[in-house]
């Protein structure tokens, strides 16, 4: 639902108070076109607001949606890939998805509530969404800070039961600051949405936190490559340098950011600030020990989504013992890509620029059990992983030129 809130200021149904529906994905498994959270409104005269799956369900979901208008009920439809019937509902792309329909009314979501509190800008915000019989919503303005046991509003929501709350809370704030989407089942309790109910409590969760931050220490070649592919990701850049005939370029002026400074003073003071997240990822492109230690011995403190440093095998060699020297953990360490990025071969800036952000990706998906980053299926790692020169050229010579072999 919060992919709509920002069109619902000029979406004519719900600016002329019409009735709606909202269908939102609620469960996927294997090959799918949108993630968990993507929302479709349908008004009481057929207007459609978004897309679920690019065109494959639309128009059974529209059908519910019509129907669950005219009877006031809740709906849960599933869609996959029937290969017996042609002509069965489905997604050709082979997976399946589970799509809660109901009436805005049900669940208490007023648009024109939605629509104030957005703004028309959608930077951090959650909604809570009960999907069972009990019904309801609620909207978190700050799901950064929120905290579940200590909520009156979602308390009332789950009818005031304390072991309810506290079994919510496990589930639900992990989901709300990490901004991420969900579906939290919960054991129902004596009160817990009326003394007949024996379904589970079933809670849809929606966060959009602001944008993570990627920071890029060096004004080189390589930062002003990285800085928009960072862009391109979500991310919001800053480019720190504490040289400013360097950060001054007009280069990086695309920056969100700009900072002149010592770059492990510049981290540590945005930590302490409160403007550094789990979320946030650094990469040290600087190669120069005078700024790399320091920073990195900051930066892998800071339990950051990702810390990447750029240089050779031995320039991480001599890394890993200079910090090692500074009392930081093997353990830390262990966390830090170095050199930085996939192994594609690459040279140029922006081809390392490709190299950084697929790692940063990678970097994001499930670890298998080994706790190690899973290869793609051209068997390409990570750099870090691998052995020999990090330069792949057929031309000895030419290898010799490249500082960073």
């Amino acid at each position: 639902m919060l992919d709509l809130m920002p069109s619902l200021g000029s979406w004519r149904p719900a600016v002329s108070g019409q009735r709606c529906a909202v269908a939102t994905i609620v469960a996927a498994g294997g090959s799918v076109p949108r993630p968990l959270g993507t929302s479709m409104l349908v008004s009481e005269h057929g207007d459609v607001l978004g897309s679920l799956s690019g065109g494959c369900v639309e128009g059974a979901v529209v059908e519910a949606a019509l129907e669950a208008m005219r009877d006031g009920g809740s709906r849960l439809e599933s869609f996959g890939y029937s290969a017996e019937d042609a002509f069965a509902v489905g997604l050709t792309c082979g997976g399946e998805l589970e799509v809660h329909i109901e009436p805005t009314s049900a669940t208490g979501l007023d648009l024109a509530v939605l629509r104030a509190a957005t703004g028309g800008e959608l930077s951090s915000m959650a909604l809570i969404r009960r999907l069972d019989a009990g019904g309801g919503a609620m909207v978190v303005p700050d799901p950064a800070s929120f905290s579940a046991e200590g909520s009156r509003e979602l308390s009332a929501l789950l009818g005031g039961d304390p072991d309810v709350i506290r079994a919510a809370a496990v589930q639900l704030d992990p989901l709300l600051r990490g901004g991420r989407a969900g579906l939290v089942r919960l054991a129902p309790a004596d009160g817990c949405g009326g003394a007949t109910q024996t379904e589970p409590v079933a809670l849809f969760v929606e966060s959009r936190l602001p944008a993570p931050r990627m920071l890029i220490f060096g004004a080189n070649d390589f930062g002003a490559a990285l800085l928009p592919a960072g862009k391109l990701l979500g991310y919001d850049v800053t480019l720190c340098d504490a040289r400013p005939a360097f950060s001054s370029q007009g280069r990086f002026l695309a920056a969100d950011r700009l900072a002149t400074e010592w770059p492990h003073r510049y981290l540590a003071g945005e930590a302490a600030a409160g403007r550094i997240d789990s979320r946030a990822v650094a990469c040290v492109m600087t190669h120069d020990p005078k700024f790399d230690i320091p920073l990195l011995e900051t930066a892998l403190g800071l339990g950051l989504a990702y810390v990447g440093a750029m240089g050779s095998r031995r320039s991480h060699r001599q890394r890993v013992d200079a910090l090692l020297a500074c009392g930081t953990p093997v353990e830390a360490l262990e966390r830090l890509h170095s050199p930085i990025g996939l192994d594609l071969g690459a040279v140029t800036p922006a081809e390392v620029a490709v190299s950084i952000t697929a790692e940063i990706l990678a970097s994001r998906a499930p670890r298998p059990a080994n706790g190690r980053t899973p290869l793609p299926a051209t068997g390409w790692g990570s750099l870090k992983d691998g052995i020999g020169p990090i330069h792949h050229t057929p031309d000895p010579a030419h290898a010799k030129e490249l500082p960073w072999t």
